[in-house]
């Protein structure tokens, strides 16, 4: 029987209100009013129950396929105000369904009618400018290339004079066009322990054009990877951001109506890809990726390992957020394409219910700026995860500081820093990171705890000498000085300091 565990609702369930099930066999159903999670692999399983009341539950992102989902559940979800949504590791949304506002048929009828009105090239010209201005920023501010930043501004002075659905996709393409090809030598930073594992072409952004499919889908390197599942939670969040307008998202004013898409939502998507876009440039420029975030495949498309796939599945409620104020704009545009007596206009608007912004203005409060996700700091070394500040763990911290020692000292820049003296000291820093990692805690003492250590034997290391110290359990005299002002060492030495002063044993 593999093992699972059950975990309470406020662990599972981030601030964001956003909860990831992953692995085989997902199972979500109601159990006696509580909605029961079951998800993960093997034997690391876990089962999440979530009450009707207080539970923070806003989306449910599913990734993968194997499993099932209950009518009940999804009605649960439904009277909860919660959205369902279900991704694969490749960018591509399965399914999508939330919360939606009561139909409004006339709201409905003129967004059909949008591109025979002129309203559709209205929204479109907005949308695209929105966009280019986010890509122009990118490209001046992260990329440094004031000439195509320029260029991208030209197409977007070039929008308010076209005249057709056709010329603002062309515009849109010219300008995506040079925005990629700015990104195409983009330097992506590895640890050191992964540089020489992973491909040629995962060590430069390249082109967003996959060689697999002469598309963006089935990406064949990290970063793109990234972007395009990044690109599907945006899609998933302006679907649901345009059903809880009252809009179609099948209907699109841009994007060409197709089978199996959401050309509303694709529409709306593309004023926020550029955040999107600036969070992975943000990444790739100040962290190094990590060789086992990622995983290639037998046709070369290059997939994220389920960790990573949780972590940015995370970021949904920034993405929704950000959505939220341009699905209130098309809403807006449309209804007011509506013909209607002045009256009524003038009483009657489309209700700001993503946002709030029509009761934050009678309050006179502001809209809340969205702040971007970070991305986690790791170890330039070895790609573990490290505290914010830090850029190495405490391991390669040592190796770095070694290799700069020997490089000093073979520049005779200091003195008495010889090879042989380099030499010693690293070997003194590796026996004791391999004694760190042989040490058994279950060896200690019982009555030797971190509370005892500092509350009997530190105080009785201030009256003994450095040298003794040192000698005691073989380090040098500055760090037994340190231990005698108060420095806790590695409890490895407890054991010895304790019987150098005496407290063997403790009845």
């Amino acid at each position: 029987m593999a093992a699972s565990h059950t975990l309470p609702h406020p662990h599972a369930i981030r601030k964001s209100g956003v909860l990831v099930l992953n692995g085989y066999g997902i199972r979500v159903q109601v159990n006696a009013g509580h909605l029961l999670l079951h998800d993960g692999i093997a034997d690391e399983r876990r089962t999440i129950r979530l009450p009707r009341v207080n539970h923070g539950l806003k989306r449910l992102v599913m990734i993968g396929s194997d499993g099932f989902i209950t009518l009940e559940a999804v009605r649960w979800l439904a009277d909860q105000g919660a959205a369902f949504v279900m991704l694969d590791r490749r960018g591509k949304v399965l399914a999508v369904t939330g919360p939606v506002a009561p139909s409004d048929s006339k709201l409905r009828r003129a967004q059909a009618l949008a591109l025979g009105n002129g309203k559709a090239l209205k929204i479109s010209k907005e949308l695209i400018s929105q966009k280019l201005a986010g890509q122009e920023m990118v490209v001046r501010d992260m990329l440094h290339d004031s000439t195509t930043a320029d260029a991208i501004a030209r197409f977007r002075d070039a929008l308010p004079s076209a005249e057709s659905l056709d010329r603002v996709t062309l515009i849109e393409a010219l300008g995506a066009k040079a925005y990629w090809q700015t990104w195409a030598n983009v330097p992506i930073v590895w640890p050191r322990n992964d540089e020489r594992r992973v491909p040629e072409h995962w060590k430069r952004f390249g082109s967003r054009i996959s060689p697999l499919t002469h598309s963006p889908r089935l990406a064949s390197s990290p970063p793109n990877a990234l972007l395009n599942f990044l690109y599907a939670l945006l899609e998933s969040e302006s679907r649901l951001s345009a059903a809880a307008m009252g809009l179609d998202p099948g209907i699109g004013v841009l994007h060409v109506d197709t089978p199996n898409r959401d050309s509303l939502a694709c529409d709306l998507m593309e004023v926020c890809r550029p955040k999107v876009d600036a969070f992975v440039l943000n990444w790739v420029q100040n962290e190094p990726l990590r060789k086992s975030d990622f995983w290639e495949d037998r046709n070369g498309n290059c997939r994220l390992v389920s960790a990573l796939a949780i972590k940015l599945a995370h970021t949904s409620d920034t993405w929704s957020k950000l959505v939220a104020p341009v699905a209130e704009y098309v809403a807006q545009e449309i209804w007011s394409s509506i013909s209607r007596p002045a009256s009524i206009l003038a009483r009657r608007g489309i209700a700001t219910r993503l946002t709030q912004r029509t009761k934050r203005a009678v309050k006179g409060t502001d809209v809340p700026s969205v702040k971007a996700p970070k991305p986690e700091r790791v170890c330039r070394g070895c790609g573990k995860p490290v505290k914010a500040k830090s850029v190495n763990c405490s391991k390669c911290d040592v190796d770095v500081a070694t290799k700069r020692l020997v490089e000093v000292a073979r520049a005779g820049r200091v003195a008495g820093h010889t090879p042989e003296a380099i030499a010693k000291e690293a070997a003194t820093h590796r026996k004791h990171a391999q004694a760190r990692a042989a040490w058994n805690p279950a060896k200690q003492p019982a009555w030797l705890t971190a509370q005892a250590f500092s509350e009997k034997v530190q105080p009785a290391l201030a009256q003994a000498s450095a040298t003794a110290i040192a000698k005691r359990i073989g380090i040098s005299r500055w760090y037994a000085g340190r231990i005698r002002e108060g420095y806790r060492p590695h409890p490895r030495h407890w054991k010895a300091l304790a019987k150098l002063v005496g407290l063997q044993r403790v009845s």
